[in-house]
């Protein structure tokens, strides 16, 4: 177990002791600066290069309170300077006037600027009701990304991908070029057309989950884990998750924290800022 030392100890009691600054330079060009006299130079290196790594974050100039909250010790393991880095994060955006706000990466959610008239979201942008379809807020950059979808309750239903010129009020989708996606009687259509299907005794029910991976070439479905192997392909452009519902249907969107582990090689939608 990692502790203070006495010298980290004794500037963590004094944060107005005069010391020293340590800066960084980030990939926006945003400066960072933080006293460090006498606080286990080592970690201030190590701290530099967290910071170099996670560029473009917009940090201000952290305060003592940054002192405070943040345990700098000697020859901690790297999940201490994991905590450590996150501590420091969740501490520097109280600057004064003219600092640059911390600013903390979206959530990946329903996007209610892009969903139906008479769509109903809820649950901070994971549950859909009402009717029509809805998008993600972010777009399917990365090579490999994965999502679920819970049914909550059943109905008219489809879940896939899509683009931003796909109609969301003209359910089901899957009619035109703009979309791709399983709908509730297990078809999988793109531009009208049936391109999969899943096998009939494997149709997903009330409180099953339905995974999606998508390697911008075909799209594959997982009913409770399990490869339904109907690989489905033919959208083009920049695509989103979409879901659309009717009839009764609550669809819950799992975008991380998945009910079960992503495919090999896929992994949680990125924002395109968090893909290095």
């Amino acid at each position: 177990m990692c502790s203070p030392s006495a010298s980290c100890r004794h500037h963590l009691r004094r944060p107005d002791k005069p010391v020293a600054r340590a800066t960084a330079y980030l990939s926006r060009c945003d400066w960072i600066q933080w006293a460090s006299g006498g606080l286990c130079s080592s970690y201030i290196g190590r701290s530099v290069s967290l910071l170099r790594q996670r560029g473009g974050l917009g940090l201000s100039p952290p305060s003592a309170r940054w002192l405070r909250c943040c345990d700098f010790v000697s020859g901690c393991s790297g999940t201490r300077m994991a905590a450590m880095f996150t501590c420091c994060l969740g501490c520097c955006g109280d600057g004064g006037t003219g600092h640059i706000p911390l600013k903390e990466m979206p959530t990946v959610q329903l996007d209610t600027h892009h969903m139906g008239t008479d769509v109903v979201i809820v649950k901070s942008g994971r549950r859909i009701c009402g009717t029509g379809g809805c998008l993600a807020n972010a777009p399917l950059h990365q090579n490999k990304s994965y999502f679920e979808f819970k049914i909550q309750s059943t109905g008219v239903w489809g879940v896939g991908v899509a683009t931003q010129k796909v109609n969301l009020n003209q359910v089901p989708l899957g009619r035109d070029i703009n979309s791709l996606v399983l709908r509730h009687d297990g078809s999988v259509y793109h531009n009208n057309e049936e391109k999969s299907c899943l096998p009939a005794n494997s149709l997903p029910q009330e409180g099953d989950i339905v995974g999606i991976t998508y390697d911008h070439v075909e799209l594959n479905l997982y009913l409770n884990g399990k490869n339904m192997h109907c690989p489905a392909s033919g959208i083009r452009g920049t695509v989103y998750p979409v879901v659309y519902v009717d009839d009764s249907a609550i669809l819950d969107c799992q975008f991380s924290d998945f009910y079960h582990a992503a495919p090999q090689g896929f992994e949680k939608i990125l924002f395109e800022q968090q893909i290095f």
